[in-house]
């Protein structure tokens, strides 16, 4: 690490402008080569993966993305002459679009697209292609030309529902990253005093995040990524990016107090600091490529997509930012700092005021404050158990929005299944699976939970059939997805049997069912991995067993109490319609194994960052009671600063208009503020208060197996092997009662001093 600061600092402008060319050239290459990004849920193999490529093979061109026009009259009905013809003209004008292959009318023929009290109507659009391939254009002209039917004048409202049109609705600007770095900023001025050390994290931040964005874009073109992807690249990026800078800034300006050169300094800052970024980087990526242990195509590029930020971030922290340290020189540091340094001369920088204060205290009432800090986690974590995953749809999304209107005027008028029928596709082969197909709908008619079934529907060579299914609940509802299951493993298997007949169900609530089930199989697989890897790394970083035990722990609560907010916004609605995220619903399907690995790796940044402070004292000295009291003081308020950063950043996605983007965002603001608060500085340490020495225990059969991994810096590993075998004195001393304040606050001085 100290090479590679030496080689930036000495070349500093090579490597500005190295990451500079890398920014625009990716940059243009992602403006040039466009987006296509697939939110492809389907898994082969599954039910309703079945069923759609059935429905392509034999209804060519139905296998395309479905949209609803709706329009409601509160005057009169929309079977009057003068709404009939209106609407007629427009449909004719909708069919004529680029990229429209049918539509479906509610005047002549089609039975129940006018509901009973005759205030409502839909029509059926449907596109040659899938949402993912569909352009926005498409999309915006099919929304322009049917909004142009409405009038007000008459109470006649046009409204838009479907997954192409959700592309018109897609937030736009970055003002959610703007308002995030502009609170980074504040608090990193506030922290440093120093507009030009103020800016270098963000500097940092903002050039390797500009990169990934970019190649997150290029990515789309050669895998499945997610049109999330990268806002939520962007999201841990500028968290992470910001923090990582930050710690090695911090690092920095302690090196220039103590008398260090700016080149010394930011040498030493990489060669201390920069060895735990690289080292909590690298559990960031493994929580996040342990989702591609589920081989599910539409998680793995989200996985990838989320390390290449994070890897950049890292370099960026160890090549970028010592380069920029040495431009700024001196003016790392205040005016005041600069000025005391010259009048009186280096001087050792120690912990003082609420932080020393709080890691006295922690230290005489390790058992109360544990007590109390597992009590909130307990709490906060106790709705995950009522977590349910399922389709957020658009009856979730703002009131403003023309999904959400179409929604509520389809649910209103003709109840709230219509919104997402579930479609049942057959391949026939000979007579008695087409006698059997046609006695279906009555069987299906007299199903629990069916509100209506349409007539068969069979294909121009009578191979392939395809009926509707309509529940009688919504799409989100849990009775819809028992449902699915009631058809799949009751109602059609009496239906096919004695025939060759095979029905297979359908459908968006159906698709995502499928996904859901396949998450949660997995979901265990996936977490025993990632906490294992996790363990490894810290195994090898701290050698010993304690810490990596009590690290898993801490990140399951984390996780848990994050889940726990999460489940209260968005699935009960604690406040979710006052913070613009819509109404409640359930969670989606793919948001657990997202927030795990993406929580577990944050989680894990701060372990990291807490005890590797910790063991250098405790290689230095041997004495567990001063390296946990001397780390938490050192480090409790750069975390803390950190914390604030990176909460403001998460919680900035809020206003991104997108409900994924939000829950990412509410959920990893929540998580780091109980990681930081209430584990990191609370509960942490006094676990390791109260278990003294055993926290660094470590059989020496294993240590003697284990290849090593130095985290710490060289002085301390020769001290520790100076000293041999740590004194047992020293060793049990830790367990010892408390000193009194007062020679708590002398014992501190001296420790920390000397």
């Amino acid at each position: 690490m100290a090479a590679i600061a030496r080689w930036c600092i000495k070349h500093r402008l090579v490597a500005v402008l190295l990451w500079l060319v890398a920014l625009g050239g990716v940059g243009t290459a992602a403006v040039v080569a466009g987006s296509a990004y697939s939110n492809d849920y389907e898994v082969p193999g599954t039910e309703s993966g079945r069923a759609t490529a059935l429905l392509e093979r034999g209804f060519h061109g139905l296998g395309g993305d479905s949209d609803t026009i709706v329009w409601h009259t509160d005057k009169g009905s929309v079977r009057a002459d003068g709404v009939e013809r209106r609407m007629t003209a427009m449909l004719d004008q909708v069919a004529e679009l680029p990229g429209i292959a049918t539509v479906t009318s509610p005047y002549g023929d089609t039975r129940g697209q006018v509901s009973e009290d005759g205030h409502t109507a839909y029509a059926t659009v449907t596109f040659h292609e899938q949402a993912d391939d569909i352009p926005e254009a498409q999309a915006r002209a099919l929304v322009d030309t049917a909004k142009a039917a409405a009038d007000e004048a008459d109470g006649l409202a046009v409204e838009l529902g479907g997954s192409a049109v959700a592309l018109t609705e897609a937030p736009g600007g970055h003002i959610a990253e703007v308002v995030g770095v502009a609170v980074a900023a504040v608090v990193l001025f506030l922290a440093f005093g120093s507009l030009a050390a103020s800016a270098l994290p963000i500097a940092t931040a903002l050039v390797s995040v500009g990169i990934a964005y970019s190649g997150i874009v290029l990515l789309g073109h050669l895998m499945t990524v997610a049109d999330f992807a990268p806002m939520l690249g962007m999201l841990v990026g500028l968290g992470v990016g910001i923090d990582y800078a930050l710690f090695i800034v911090t690092r920095h300006r302690r090196g220039l107090k103590r008398g260090l050169s700016v080149a010394e300094a930011a040498e030493t800052a990489v060669a201390t600091t920069g060895r735990a970024v690289v080292f909590a980087g690298a559990t960031v990526c493994i929580a996040l490529l342990g989702m591609l242990i589920l081989r599910l195509s539409f998680l793995n590029g989200v996985a990838i997509a989320a390390s290449l930020t994070v890897v950049l971030t890292v370099a960026a922290s160890v090549t970028l930012l010592p380069a920029l340290l040495s431009l700024i020189g001196m003016r790392a540091l205040s005016r005041r700092e600069r000025r005391t340094l010259a009048e009186h001369g280096p001087q050792p920088e120690l912990p003082t005021g609420f932080a020393a204060r709080w890691s006295a205290f922690v230290e005489r009432h390790p058992k109360l404050l544990g007590i109390v800090a597992a009590v909130v986690m307990g709490v906060l974590a106790l709705p995950t158990l009522s977590l349910h995953l399922g389709t957020s749809d658009q009856g979730n999304g703002p009131a403003t929005a023309t999904t959400r209107q179409a929604y509520d005027l389809i649910a209103d008028g003709f109840g709230p299944g219509v919104n997402g029928p579930l479609t049942l596709v057959a391949g026939l082969d000979g007579a008695d699976d087409r006698v059997a197909l046609d006695q279906l709908p009555a069987a299906l008619s007299a199903t629990k939970g069916v509100a209506s079934v349409s007539p068969v529907a069979y294909n121009s060579s009578g191979d392939t059939a395809v009926l509707v299914v309509v529940p009688d609940s919504s799409p989100q509802s849990k009775a819809t997805s028992e449902l699915v299951d009631r058809l799949r493993t009751d109602v059609l298997p009496a239906a096919e049997s004695g025939t060759s007949l095979d029905v297979h169900v359908g459908g968006v609530t159906a698709s995502y069912d499928d996904f859901a089930e396949i998450i949660i199989g997995k979901l265990p697989l996936f977490v025993g991995v990632v906490i294992a890897l996790g363990c490894l790394l810290l195994l090898l970083a701290f050698r010993s067993i304690g810490i990596p035990l009590k690290a898993a722990a801490m990140n399951i609560a984390a996780v848990a109490g994050a889940f726990g907010v999460v489940v209260a916004i968005f699935q009960w609605g604690w406040g979710s319609e006052l913070l613009g995220l819509g109404s409640a619903g359930p969670i989606e399907p793919f948001l657990p194994v997202i927030m795990v690995s993406v929580l577990f790796g944050l989680s894990m940044d701060y372990q990291v960052f807490l005890v590797s402070r910790m063991y250098e004292e405790w290689l230095e000295t041997g004495d567990n009671r001063r390296a946990v009291r001397v780390g938490l003081a050192e480090t409790s308020r750069v975390i803390n600063s950190a914390a604030v950063i990176m909460i403001a950043v998460f919680l900035a996605f809020v206003l991104s208009g997108d409900r994924v983007i939000a829950m990412f965002g509410i959920a990893l603001a929540a998580a780091v503020a109980l990681d930081a608060f209430v584990l990191r500085t609370l509960l942490v340490p006094a676990l390791m208060h109260m278990l003294g020495g055993a926290n660094w225990w470590l059989p020496k059969w294993l240590d003697r197996l284990l290849p090593r991994i130095s985290i710490e810096t060289p002085e301390c590993r020769e001290a520790a092997d100076a000293r041999g075998k740590i004194p047992a004195q020293r060793v049990t001393a830790v367990t010892a009662a408390p000193a009194s304040a007062e020679e708590e606050r002398n014992d501190g001085v001296r420790d920390i001093a000397g």
